[in-house]
């Protein structure tokens, strides 16, 4: 971590080579390369090389100087808002953490496929072996399927993964097995802990290792947090004696720059200080340590390069879970400089890096990906950006639960991406390509706890927290899934129970349930892409028209066996490709049925012929029902391709941007 400067003769050359004869630990780390020249840094954005692994990228080391210096410390007590001066935001709604119970559907289907992934893809000794090992108690020997980056370089996010994924769906789905493992995991934790609270499965002394600090933290913390409201009695305790301790070590000031990746390491200390035993200084060292001051003008400024030219780390969608702190930043303090830059780090992925169907279009890698490059054969559509996103949605939606815009957003997450890259109980997969086929791993699931894993599994356990969000005066029906929930507001409970089989019908039916009559308001989200006004019937007569986009609320008295009822407009839309992939014989566009993002697949496994040239208008026009199948559709009834949603499309050739 030192700046080296290497004097040379005055010469004229057109490259500058800097050759390591011998290494440290096998391999040579470069942040940057400056080439002075009457005191002018000359090599800025010029391209870069390596020997061995090809081109690397302008911005690894020709980068302009970082806004913060290229040292390692971040130490801003400055940034710290005193408790006094604290003005908290309430959410105006609140996602429920259980009463959802999901009945037979898209939803309930992808989340019994989780918990067979779940308790296939790792034993039980496989998931504690890390911590075993940093405790000093005995283990087996390493399995070779488990010697890969994933296990060896980030020990124990994959108890993490499994804690993420098993307590979010025990808080809706009872499974006797997965709680049991899920406790034994915990068991394990508390029972290798150190006596001042430390509880992760490395060294302390190695918490700069790789993303240990970082990305290890953040899982650990995450699925302790979720095995919490799952009714783990010792998640909690545990989180707050390792808080407490990480809240004063001495390795704060260089977490953000020397870890690997440090900007995933905020969102743990964020989201520990809105748990039950959250504590100030955990959003205080946070402000002290994590704050980027530059980052957040940045984003509220809506400057592209403040995503994919972030000048720390490698730019890519891990980024979007940077952002969700500052909105936690904000509801606890209330200073409005966290809302802006939350604001603006929205408006810079919604606007640049995001694919048609919802998935995000940038990527960790050499490659740069410019604003509104969507790219479709390059690394991109990764599943944990996708849930990140989500995430980050639901805090805005809750915040201003009236604002459409952000379950939009969600649900394309989910149907697009989410369940999408589900492999039913054989594992998730990483990317959601657009073109050729669904993953650059040969179109193989994971099931070795890759990030994309981790994440998937934790939001697919979470799924029914997304259907509905409770205000003290009644409830907002976000998603449209079969499911109850049971809530309560200001004048009474209440139970509200959604039958419908949507995206597959259109129809949609909410029955109330209470003891007693009371008044109390219900509202229905019309989505942003209905196709016209959507009516809404309560006891088969028309109560009012609702415009896209926007919510209606029924506000009445309700009685027992009110039936409210509507039809959800979906209609085909088209989005003309605007990337950085034209091609030069025809412009191509993706085609959507509602939310859903539909793939125009090959029936008979050839790639060959696929595209084809043809306007929307004739397109839509040419498109018919296949009989027994819901949403697929033929081309002029040509059975040798269909047009099917994407999340269905498994290992066929396909494109989306015809």
């Amino acid at each position: 971590d030192e700046v080296c400067t290497f004097s040379g003769k005055e010469v004229n050359a057109r490259y500058v080579r800097l050759t390591a004869v011998r290494l440290r630990q096998q391999r040579l780390a470069l942040t940057k390369i400056m080439v002075l020249s009457d005191g002018k840094d000359i090599a800025e954005w010029c391209p870069t090389s390596d020997s061995e692994s090809g081109n690397l990228g302008v911005t690894v080391l020709t980068r302009p100087m970082r806004p913060q210096g290229e040292g390692v410390v971040t130490n801003n007590p400055d940034n710290i808002i005193p408790v006094d001066k604290w003005t908290p935001i309430v959410y105006k709604a609140q996602t429920p953490i259980g009463g959802v119970q999901i009945s037979d559907g898209l939803f309930k289907k992808t989340m019994e496929n989780n918990i067979g992934y779940l308790m296939s893809s790792f034993t039980l000794d496989e998931l504690v072996r890390n911590f075993y090992v940093k405790a000093g108690k005995p283990v087996q020997p390493l399995e070779e399927r488990l010697n890969n980056f994933w296990f060896v370089d980030l020990p124990g996010q994959e108890a993490g993964r499994f804690l993420m994924g098993a307590g979010n769906t025990l808080r809706w789905i009872e499974n006797a097995e997965l709680r049991k493992r899920m406790n034994q995991i915990v068991d394990v934790i508390d029972e290798c802990k150190e006596p001042d609270g430390y509880i992760m499965a490395y060294p302390k002394n190695k918490i700069f290792s790789g993303e240990y600090g970082a990305y290890t933290r953040s899982w650990v913390t995450h699925g302790l947090i979720e095995a919490g409201y799952a009714g783990n009695k010792k998640a909690f305790p545990l989180l707050r004696g390792f808080y407490d301790w990480f809240n004063t070590s001495c390795y704060l000031p260089e977490m953000l720059r020397r870890a690997g990746q440090g900007s995933q390491g905020i969102i743990p200390s964020t989201r520990m200080y809105f748990t039950p035993v959250g504590k100030h200084k955990d959003i205080q060292v946070v402000q002290q340590y994590f704050q980027e001051n530059y980052w957040m003008e940045q984003m509220a400024k809506r400057e592209e390069k403040a995503i994919w030219l972030y000048p720390y780390d490698r730019p890519h969608n891990y980024l979007i879970t940077a952002i969700e702190p500052y909105l936690d930043l904000y509801r606890a303090t209330g200073a409005k400089k966290y809302l802006d830059a939350a604001l603006g780090g929205w408006d810079l992925y919604h606007e640049n890096w995001e694919h048609v169907g919802g998935s995000i279009a940038i990527c960790e890698g050499t490659d740069l990906y410019p604003p509104k490059s969507y790219f479709l054969h390059r690394s991109t559509g990764e599943l944990c950006g996708s849930v990140f996103w989500a995430f980050l949605n639901q805090r805005f939606h809750l915040l201003n639960p009236e604002e459409e815009k952000y379950v939009t957003e969600i649900e394309k997450s989910i149907y697009n991406v989410l369940i999408a890259n589900q492999v039913g109980t054989k594992g998730i997969r990483y990317h959601a390509m657009l073109a050729d086929h669904k993953d650059l791993n040969n179109n193989q699931p994971f099931s070795m706890s890759t990030c994309c894993e981790g994440q998937g599994t934790r939001m697919i356990g979470a799924l029914p927290e997304f259907i509905y969000s409770v205000a003290n005066d009644g409830v907002y029906v976000d998603l449209f899934e079969p499911s109850t929930i049971k809530f309560s507001t200001q004048a009474g409970k209440m139970s509200l129970k959604m039958v419908t089989q949507f995206p597959y019908d259109q129809k949609v039916q909410l029955i109330v349930q209470v003891d007693e009559s009371f008044k109390s308001r219900i509202r229905i989200r019309v989505p942003a892409w209905s196709a016209h006004k959507m009516s809404v019937m309560v006891n088969g007569k028309k109560i009012v028209s609702g415009n896209p986009g926007k919510y209606v609320t029924l506000d009445r008295q309700w009685k027992n066996g009110d039936a409210i009822s509507f039809m959800l407009p979906m209609e085909f839309r088209i989005t003309k490709y605007v990337g950085e992939e034209q091609d030069p014989n025809h412009e191509r566009y993706a085609l959507e049925y509602g939310p859903i993002l539909m793939a125009y697949v090959s029936m008979k496994g050839q790639k060959e012929n696929i595209m084809q040239s043809t306007s929307p208008e004739e397109l839509i026009k040419s498109l018919k029902p296949v009989a027994g199948k819901p949403l697929h559709f033929m081309v002029n009834g040509n059975s040798d391709f269909e047009y099917m949603p994407y999340l269905e499309v498994q290992d066929e050739p396909f494109v989306c941007f015809l």
